[in-house]
């Protein structure tokens, strides 16, 4: 899941590029699902820092053939370095914490979790952006958090502990989503894109002689190289469907992917929720689509709070 703030297309026929939009969406959403999922099955073969190394390996080079100083001049100058370097931290830091995750939890239970996200951005964008929400989304916040404590239980010791990893790496997230849009002022799309995973593959290239450990199957080679693609090709689905359509027309459209990851579980690893977990993501859902409707409520009728 990838937040951004690209530039939205003047489209001649607004009904046509919404539909387009909204299923570039839905095959955004359907590429980080097919992601996660091979993260989790080459974790069984391979440590998942080393699926983490090869995410960015290729997914970058995908990356680079695009967005890179000989086909846009400038690209690597930007305004704020301190900014980008944190930001980068930020998502290496995320896919560490979910990849890893991913070894023990099932994928909804995951998927779940990360939901929460959209809570966490609104109480942050008080304090960081000067955005602050007012009581009816506070109280949709709180029911929001209390749907993760649905998924997670903790202290009863039915959850796996790597919840606590993908939570912190919920957290992390939210956090990158917040300097996104932080630095949207100041620095390109192109220029936040060309920065985004070179801390994450200098910092897991410096390691993989401590992390690689035996050589992968050819058909684990292919998965990792298969991974790469899929963040790489959803990432940029994800922008173009952005260039089209309004965040908000989009933002509800993301939660579909809990659908990909129920169908992948099932059909990859036989895994099927229990019941609490589906309606902790119930709960989670309901939150943040409040939440997408009090901010459109918000910017139509500003001088109210939402």
């Amino acid at each position: 899941m990838a937040l951004s703030e690209p530039t939205i297309a003047i489209a001649s026929n607004p009904q046509r590029e919404r539909a387009i939009g909204i299923g570039l969406m839905f095959l955004a959403v359907a590429c980080f699902s097919c992601l996660d999922a091979t993260a989790k099955y080459v974790s069984q073969s391979v440590d998942p820092l080393v699926a983490v190394w090869a995410r960015y390996v290729v997914s970058v080079s995908l990356t680079f053939l695009i967005i890179n100083p000989w086909t846009q001049s400038g690209v690597m100058r930007t305004q704020r370095p301190g900014l980008q370097l944190v930001r980068s931290a930020l998502m290496l830091f995320t896919t560490i914490c979910s990849f890893t995750a991913l070894k023990y939890l099932q994928l909804v239970e995951n998927m779940s979790i990360q939901f929460a996200t959209p809570l966490i951005v609104a109480l942050l964008a008080g304090p960081m952006l000067g955005e602050w929400v007012g009581p009816r989304r506070l109280i949709a916040i709180g029911i929001g958090l209390v749907g993760v404590l649905i998924i997670t239980r903790p202290g009863l010791g039915i959850m796996h502990p790597a919840a606590l990893l993908t939570l912190a790496g919920t957290i992390g997230y939210s956090f990158f989503g917040i300097i996104t849009r932080l630095l949207a002022g100041h620095d390109s799309s192109a220029t936040t894109t060309f920065y985004s995973g070179l801390v994450g593959l200098v910092g897991m290239t410096a390691i993989l002689p401590w992390i690689w450990t035996e050589t992968p199957s050819l058909t684990t080679v292919a998965l990792l190289l298969l991974m790469g693609t899929f963040a790489a090709l959803g990432h940029w689905l994800l922008v173009i469907a952005h260039a089209r359509v309004p965040a908000a027309t989009l933002s509800p459209f993301m939660y579909s992917q809990i659908i990909w990851m129920l169908a992948l579980g099932y059909v990859l690893f036989g895994d099927w929720p229990d019941t609490l977990t589906f309606i902790g993501a119930a709960v989670v859902i309901a939150s943040g689509l409040y939440l997408l409707y009090r901010g459109q409520v918000a910017r139509q009728e500003p001088k109210r709070v939402a």
